[in-house]
């Protein structure tokens, strides 16, 4: 859990930090937008304490959220994995995001490199299968760096392929494309895989799935969730 020293100096209430980083990450805002929203509700503060904040908080409430959901996602997350990966500008460059997430939507692993090859293939499923254990199946799209990468690793008889396959996480890449647009991209490659781990750990927590699910149960789980992040880093 996130150790409540962390809000120790800061004169601003855990309340209100939550509330920004939250905005921030979890909607297509930039700092300045969520600037508005807080002076809207009597908080002033400028877009750059916004940017601190969830410079300095968002890993730790990210981190605080994996653990807490690490060993439900290790016991049933390795039914099938669906993986994808997307272009993404890093100060006018190209580089490449990989990103898997299982059979409910739930986010894994996301990744930067700066190649599209077989050996970034291999530096993510190495890393996805450290965290989370070894898949029964792997759906990937016709991208050869994809088998390649699965017949070092023993598991090319696991890899499936097909063509609406592997819509889930085509669809799930649109959460992280909004948020790319407001933040008018990235200017390093850090940035890049800071945020998109932040953001795939609160997209996870917040995401209800609620097209699947009757109205009743979305407001009591959007309740749940929401009720379990204005706890994060409390004692």
């Amino acid at each position: 859990m996130t150790n409540p020293a962390s809000f120790k100096y800061f004169k601003t209430s855990p309340e209100i930090i939550r509330l920004a980083v939250m905005l921030y990450i979890r909607f297509p805002l930039s700092l300045r937008n969520v600037e508005d929203l807080l002076h809207e509700r009597g908080i002033d503060v400028s877009h750059e304490t916004v940017r601190y904040w969830w410079n300095r908080f968002g890993p730790m409430f990210a981190a605080e959220i994996r653990r807490k959901r690490v060993q439900q996602l290790r016991a049933f997350s390795k039914w099938k994995w669906h993986v994808d990966e997307v272009f993404v500008k890093v100060n006018g460059k190209r580089h490449y995001l990989w990103r898997a997430v299982d059979y409910e939507g739930e986010v894994l692993e996301a990744v930067v490199t700066k190649r599209r090859n077989k050996a970034a293939a291999l530096k993510f499923l190495k890393k996805l299968m450290k965290r989370h254990g070894k898949a029964e199946n792997v759906v990937t799209d016709r991208f050869a760096s994809y088998r390649a990468a699965l017949r070092e690793l023993g598991a090319t008889e696991k890899q499936q392929t097909g063509r609406w396959l592997n819509n889930r996480v085509e669809n799930s890449h649109l959460p992280f494309r909004r948020r790319e647009r407001a933040m008018q991209r990235f200017r390093r490659m850090r940035s890049v895989q800071k945020f998109a781990a932040v953001h795939s750990s609160v997209y996870n927590h917040f995401n209800q799935e609620r097209s699947l699910a009757s109205r009743d149960t979305f407001k009591l789980t959007r309740t749940a969730a929401l009720a379990e992040w204005r706890e994060l880093g409390g004692a």
